[in-house]
């Protein structure tokens, strides 16, 4: 286990990186060619979201060739001198692999719907007319989760898009080209494996209707995921290498088993339940402000949970699916920096592995788009329509996309205060946030006082301090929603970690023997432990 404790993980979304040859979309060289900035930010790890051919239905999450690299983001040529390059730096590069289902457009697909046998068993296909579906089950993106080819007279299972047929793991020649995938990439030098809503590979034996929802009890977490992650890992060869399972609707326990080194299925998982703190009777399309004492007992829960259980968390508040996180939990005015670096410190210093979305260490904010001809995201587009369908006015829809849309995280990576941000010298493909002009590298690389500056501390203190890395952990004053604090420590050290998640100041009553501690960290020039925290403070201190 102790071979990624001290690792921290980038997570690169190369449409929006950098595009090295002035087509508007960032590609695999624009990634070669920042290598040297990420290398003195101090990363180990960059997890490249899908570059697969693909026809882009799902952004890359349908994937028609795990093989190859499509057209638009280079060559295989460009990701072997990419693989390379980052070896040379210290920095491993880890695939995103989605195996739940491919693309309608992939060959296997494709040779199911011309009638062979054996590629149809690589499928959920079932016998039926054209009027009943096998299930009442719906699918993640909206509709039935099943689609009828009239050619077959069968029905495929999609939980996602229609053009994301559902694999069937349940056949052992799927699970062998998977493994043969992953022996495949290995082989070429990658370094670890992040696998796409992984929790979701096993479907139940019978297929029946659900009467108390849309069919996820059935799948989720299913009755053979474990043995299969397990065969998968044996198989392909990955047993030591870096690996973490995006788990959809998932639950702490199966978060144990799936990280339990002892089970010999991943190293880490991501959950998301905490980003889901500001979401209105769990409608991510409803506004509200984050719930802090919900996100406060859902860190908790899950760190005091998969410690008790020796499990392991991905520690994260950004991707390329989420809003920005100084825009949602912080502030994008008057504490914008120490709100950015506040939230960046209370998932680093946490037990488990960070990762830093693109920008997140720049303090990037949300899009702040004016118009629905600046969005991009299918799923945005169309909310847009559908929140105006649920009595929203164009206005209203609007600013509940500004605050939710995932091309908040899509937008191109901020380099300089140049043209599109110092992204592109073509058209970029979505436009640059608003902030492009004053948040970007060029401004903050050499600036001690910057967010930058911030991560780069924070990312060697766990190289640095071995109770970072592997020290216990347990959460204080749980009845103050206002203040998010825990212990660290392990036999040599302790630390004391502090965080006001507001903009006004918070009281806080030290534990005993804290009062004249040292500080190690602090967002304030003037950091000292005291009867009070500041705007947005983290106060790090030890003893």
């Amino acid at each position: 286990m102790e071979h990624f404790q001290d690792k921290v993980v980038y997570q690169i979304y190369p449409k929006s990186f950098f595009d090295s040859n002035g087509d508007g979309l960032g590609d695999l060289p624009g990634v070669t060619a920042k290598l040297d900035y990420l290398r003195d930010l101090g990363v180990d790890y960059l997890w490249l979201t899908p570059f697969f051919p693909s026809p882009q239905r799902d952004n890359g999450y349908d994937v028609a060739d795990y093989r190859a690299v499509d057209p638009r983001f280079g060559t295989m040529q460009d990701l072997e001198t990419l693989i390379r390059e980052a070896d040379r730096r210290g920095i491993g590069l880890m695939l995103d692999m989605v195996f739940n289902h491919t693309s309608t457009e992939h060959a296997w697909f494709r040779r199911a719907l011309a009638g062979e046998k054996k590629y149809q068993d690589y499928y959920l296909f079932r016998e039926g007319g054209p009027d009943k579906p096998p299930t009442n089950w719906v699918s993640k993106f909206g509709g039935p989760a099943w689609q009828y080819v009239p050619a077959l007279g069968k029905w495929y299972l999609h939980l996602f898009d229609v053009t994301q047929a559902d694999l069937n793991w349940e056949n052992p020649a799927v699970r062998a080209e998977l493994a043969e995938i992953l022996r495949f990439w290995k082989g070429k030098g990658i370094k670890g494996f992040r696998f796409d809503v992984v929790n979701l590979i096993s479907k139940p034996a019978a297929f029946v209707d659900d009467d108390r929802g849309d069919g996820r009890r059935f799948y989720t977490d299913g009755r053979n995921v474990h043995r299969y992650l397990q065969e998968l890992v044996a198989a392909g060869g990955i047993g030591g290498m870096i690996t973490v399972g995006e788990m959809s609707s998932t639950t702490l326990e199966n978060c144990i088993g799936y990280t339990d080194p002892a089970n010999h299925e991943l190293t880490m998982t991501f959950s998301f339940h905490h980003l889901k703190v500001d979401y209105k009777n769990g409608d991510k399309w409803a506004l509200m402000p984050p719930d802090r004492s919900q996100l406060k007992a859902l860190f908790a829960r899950w760190q005091e949970g998969m410690q008790a259980g020796n499990g392991w968390n991905a520690l994260f508040w950004c991707n390329h699916d989420q809003p920005r996180a100084v825009s949602r939990f912080g502030d994008e005015g008057r504490y914008w920096k120490e709100s950015a670096k506040m939230l960046g410190a209370a998932i680093h210093l946490m037990r488990g592995t960070p990762y830093i979305y693109q920008g997140e260490e720049l303090g990037m904010t949300n899009a702040h788009f004016t118009a629905i001809s600046q969005y991009r995201d299918v799923e945005s587009l169309n909310y847009y329509r559908i929140l105006q369908q649920q009595g929203e006015t164009e206005a209203q829809a609007l600013e509940t996309l500004a605050r939710r849309s995932r091309d908040n995280g899509r937008t191109p990576m901020q380099w300089d205060a140049g043209p599109n941000a110092g992204f592109t010298t073509g058209t970029p493909w979505i436009g640059v946030a608003d902030t492009g002009k004053t948040i970007h590298a060029a401004a903050e690389v050499g600036d001690p006082d910057s967010v930058y500056s911030f991560y780069k501390r924070l990312i060697a203190l766990r190289k640095e301090r071995r109770v970072i890395q592997s020290g216990r952990i347990a959460f204080l004053f749980p009845d103050n929603p206002d203040l998010l604090a825990y212990r660290r420590w392990d036999a040599q050290d302790e630390l004391l970690v502090l965080c006001n998640l507001t903009g006004h100041t918070v009281p806080v009553a030290l534990p005993g023997g804290w009062q004249n501690a040292g500080v190690l960290l602090g967002n304030y020039p003037d950091a000292a432990p005291g009867k009070t925290l500041r705007p947005y403070e983290v106060l790090a201190l030890e003893r």
